[in-house]
Formats: C-alpha cells, sequence, structure tokens
C-alpha cells in the first residue's frame, strides 16, 4: 500500500498512524513494535525509514507563530447577524469563533449566547486531513482544505451524511462564511 503526505502533513497525526499501525502489525506478529510499525509507515510514505520521514516533515513545518499568522482562518471572528441566515433551530443573539490552526489541526473555541440569553461555551479540535475519524457520539468527520482559503467538513451518523460545513474566508481575509445545513453564518474579523 502506498500514501500521500497530505498538503501540510503533521508529525503527531503520523505517530498515531504508526500508533493504530502497530496493532494491526500486532495481530500478525504479537512482537511486532512502534519501531517497526513506523518503518513500515515510512516506506508506505516513499521514505526509506522513519526518521527521513520525520526529519521531512519538520523541515515543513514552519515555527508555531509563523504557521499561525500564514493561515487565514487564524484569529477571532464575530458573527453579522444582519448578514447572517441562521438555523431555525439555533436562532442565537450571538457569536464569536476563534481559529488557531497547526498545519492539518484546526482548533475552534467558540462562545454563543443562545435566544434565551445563556452563554455557551466549547471548543474542538478537528484534523483538516481528509480522513474519517469516529467521535465519542456516535459521529464521524471528515475535514479538508480546498485551498488556503476554504475547509469543508462532512458528518456521518451510520454511514450516511447528517451534516455538512463549507467555510470560506473573502478575499481580503476580512469575512469568514460558514454554509451548512439551512443556514449561512457571515462572521467578521474582529
Amino acid at each position: 500500500m502506498s500514501r500521500s503526505l497530505p498538503p501540510h502533513p503533521n508529525l503527531t497525526h503520523l505517530k498515531k498512524q504508526a500508533k493504530d499501525l502497530l496493532n494491526d502489525l500486532k495481530q500478525q506478529n504479537p512482537t511486532s513494535k512502534l519501531a517497526d510499525a513506523q518503518h513500515t509507515l515510512a516506506r508506505e510514505y516513499g521514505f526509506a525509514s522513519w526518521p527521513k520521514l520525520k526529519v521531512h516533515v519538520e523541515s515543513l513545518s514552519p515555527p508555531v507563530e509563523t504557521a499561525q499568522q500564514a493561515n487565514p482562518f487564524v484569529g477571532k471572528w464575530m458573527a453579522n447577524l444582519s448578514k447572517s441566515k441562521r438555523h431555525p433551530a439555533n436562532p442565537f443573539q450571538s457569536a464569536v469563533l476563534e481559529f488557531s490552526v497547526l498545519g492539518d489541526t484546526v482548533t475552534v473555541t467558540d462562545v454563543y449566547v443562545d435566544e434565551s440569553g445563556h452563554e455557551m461555551r466549547g471548543k474542538n479540535t478537528i484534523l483538516a486531513d481528509g480522513v474519517e475519524y469516529p467521535s465519542d457520539n456516535g459521529y464521524s468527520l471528515t475535514a479538508r482544505w480546498r485551498g488556503a482559503r476554504i475547509l469543508e467538513t462532512a458528518a456521518k451518523k451510520d454511514g450516511q451524511v447528517a451534516g455538512w460545513g463549507h467555510y470560506e474566508i473573502s478575499e481580503d481575509g476580512k469575512t469568514l462564511t460558514i454554509s451548512g445545513d439551512e443556514q449561512v453564518i457571515v462572521l467578521d474579523r474582529t
């Protein structure tokens, strides 16, 4: 089996893949070690060894500050309700999202005030590498970059699409538009 590295490979994610592969290898050979899985994974990505894959990935990863500044999603965004069409089941009063991006790892911290005035806070981290990941609530999520300014997500439950999201930064970098099931939320950079 051969694999292709995503546009923004993440060493943490590759380590997780190696651990998952180790579980598979142990079913075939119980004496398999993590180094065996790392070597196999490196070969699948076209590298002679895990250290060579690691050096390659690290050479592509700029320092955290540079990576954060380079991604147009990074920063705080406030919902512009006059430009938005909220989902009928979620007529919130206000929302602020903060994006942090490192490689394909996207962390979104949100604070919103629901229709009854209660403030709600949340934090979600996703891997935007095109791989489907299960979650604790019976859903699975796939996220992928479509260029530097577009992030797409799809959620499934029992193998059926249960929801989707299209996040797009405007050309001038001042507006984030989130489209999804029955809603379009426009946010302005703060």
